[in-house]
This record gives structure tokens, C-alpha cells and sequence, in this order.
């Protein structure tokens, strides 16, 4: 086939794609790289020089389309199944990207920030990073609280917005639980019972005991 996906199953940036991927029914080669393999990284860096995940490749059209947002956009240019994650209204789909924008910004991206420091060696912490990171996560959820219209972040469609909130939701759950904000709490329950997300999570379970925050 002709789309094949860079990615790594527990990497969260690469949730938001495979949701798009399985919520369009596109068909895809997955190609999982390990990162911490010599050979594997080489390989990847041939095909996207940053080797940073996800990476779609189209063979058909001699593309290559790195970062999640922009894959999901590929995909509904050049999928029909996937036309539908970013609405047709001009006014809608700037909606569905801005949301996709301020969660990646001020709650994915923090969250990131704070697994790093998880894994920082000790002597080389940074508490006061962290701290501004949670306070952050928390500015975001109260942000993005009142834009979801419910059941999904634009009403009833299920669009890039939505693709995007999972990820970061569900990871900066543990980090700044989401108890204080039932609404948000109750989407991230809508969307871990979507079809499509389910999948994708349970593709990730056997590698979670690899997630730094797994055990608080």
C-alpha cells in the first residue's frame, strides 16, 4: 500500500495520527522504530532527517509529511474516508485547529516537558520547571474546558480537535489530574470509548510499563 507510518506505539504525538488513520478507515503500513537501536534510528533518519515521530510516508505521490497535525490535514486533502476531520466550513475548521493548537501548547507539550525531567539524572532536576509546567497543564484545561461543545470538541463531528485532545488529555492526567474539571473528565471518557482510540490504546498497553508517570 501506499501510506506507510513512522512511529512508536506509547509516543503520544503519534496517538493523534494513528486516531486520525483508524477513525478514517485509511489503510497504512505501520513501521514501529526503535529509537534506541542504532540501525533502526539510521534508517529512519533517511527517511525524515529530525527522526522525530510520527513520520507518514506516501510513496504514490513521493511525499513525506512529518508532524501530527499536518498528517491529519494530508489525510483529509488526499483521503476521502478522512475529509471529515477537518470540517468543510471555512470557520469550523479554524476552529478544530485552533483547539488542536492551544492543547499542544499548553498541555501536551508541558506535559512532555515533565517526563523529561522525570528521566533527568539526579543533580540535574529542575522543580521549579516542573511546578511552572503543572501550572501550565491546569491554565490549559481551564482553557479548553469551555470550547468543547460536546459529545465531541466541535459538536458532533469527530475532527483533528478531538484526535489531538485524547493524547494529551489522558498522559497529563497524571501529571495534573483532571478530578477538578468533570467536563473535561467526562470527554476523556467519551473519547477512550471511541472505536478508533480504543485501539489505538490498546495497541500501547504492552509498553506502558516504559511510561515514567505510569506509577505516579
Amino acid at each position: 500500500m501506499s501510506l506507510t507510518l513512522y512511529y512508536h506505539p506509547l509516543s503520544s504525538f503519534c496517538w493523534k495520527a494513528l486516531i486520525g488513520l483508524y477513525e478514517a478507515d485509511v489503510a497504512f503500513t505501520p513501521r514501529v522504530v526503535n529509537l534506541g537501536d542504532p540501525a533502526e534510528r539510521a534508517a529512519f533518519q533517511a527517511v525524515w532527517p529530525l527522526a522525530k515521530f510520527p513520520v507518514l510516508r506516501d510513496e504514490a505521490a513521493g511525499r513525506t509529511i512529518p508532524e501530527s497535525s499536518i498528517i491529519i490535514d494530508y489525510l483529509a486533502q488526499t483521503q476521502a474516508g478522512a475529509a471529515s476531520l477537518i470540517p468543510a466550513d471555512p470557520d469550523r475548521a479554524l476552529q478544530a485547529h485552533l483547539i488542536d493548537r492551544l492543547i499542544d501548547s499548553y498541555i501536551h507539550l508541558p506535559f512532555q516537558q515533565i517526563v523529561g525531567e522525570r528521566l533527568r539524572p539526579e543533580g540535574g532536576k529542575d522543580a521549579f520547571g516542573v511546578a511552572q509546567n503543572r501550572a501550565l497543564i491546569a491554565q490549559g484545561y481551564d482553557l479548553i474546558g469551555p470550547m468543547i461543545e460536546g459529545p465531541w470538541a466541535l459538536g458532533e463531528g469527530f475532527t483533528l480537535a478531538d484526535c489531538a485532545a485524547l493524547p494529551a488529555l489522558y498522559y497529563a492526567d497524571y501529571a495534573v489530574p483532571l478530578a477538578g474539571h468533570p467536563a473535561l473528565s467526562a470527554y476523556l471518557e467519551r473519547l477512550k470509548a471511541r472505536p478508533s482510540v480504543a485501539r489505538v490504546l490498546a495497541q500501547a498497553e504492552p509498553f506502558f510499563q516504559y511510561f515514567p508517570l505510569k506509577d505516579g
